[in-house]
């Protein structure tokens, strides 16, 4: 007896694409700086918070290979191979596996947003982390090495309140979208679940 293979539903490929999409619409809300300030961070917190791991990591993966090919979805309408090899490629990079570890963290934990809040900071230590060590090592390439302290206070520093802030927006959103769209990950909403709570009072 052979088994088939499961195709993606048709649904699945269509909130894939949008929250690609949407990835690449958060892209261009910059504020330029030596590392840009965008809301990719909580594009791609939101993304995995409404799709799921999977779902959203097949998302950030897309969003990654669209601008690797060319297409202008990175930040201020950048894309190509240079602009990933270049000094803020790495934290793109550090989306997908920040991706991977909110999937990790979904199928190790209970589907709670509590957990999901935990994994949304996590994910983005993972980021900073990849896109920080990447940002160094270019320095290094190109024969201008910068300190610990200076590097951090470029890429890091600036953003721990904002980025904790975006992870908060995200967590909220996608509390409300699991009120509208139960049925997307199997995930109730907090709210949700207090109203069953006093129904069965």
């Amino acid at each position: 007896m052979t088994k088939t293979k499961e195709k993606m539903p048709v649904r699945d490929l269509c909130l894939i694409s949008l929250f690609t999409a949407i990835i690449a619409v958060c892209a261009q809300i910059t504020i330029p700086m030596t590392v840009p300030f965008t809301l990719q961070t909580f594009a791609v917190m939101l993304t995995c918070g409404v799709l799921g791991g999977r779902r959203g990591t097949i998302s950030v993966a897309l969003y990654i290979i669209m601008g690797a090919i060319g297409l202008p979805v990175f930040a201020s309408f950048n894309g190509g191979i240079s602009y990933l090899l270049g000094s803020t490629g790495g934290y793109i990079v550090g989306f997908f596996f920040g991706a991977l570890l909110m999937w990790a963290m979904e199928r190790l934990t209970k589907k709670s947003m509590v957990w999901m809040g935990i994994s949304m900071v996590l994910s983005v230590l993972v980021c900073y982390a990849f896109g920080t060590a990447w940002f160094a090592a270019v320095y290094v390439m190109n024969g201008t090495p910068q300190s610990l302290g200076t590097i951090l206070s470029w890429c890091v520093i600036p953003f721990i309140l904002p980025d904790l802030a975006k992870c908060a927006l995200a967590l909220d959103l996608t509390d409300r979208l699991a009120r509208v769209l139960p049925r997307l990950e199997g995930r109730k909403s907090v709210s949700a679940k207090a109203d069953e709570g006093t129904t069965e009072k």
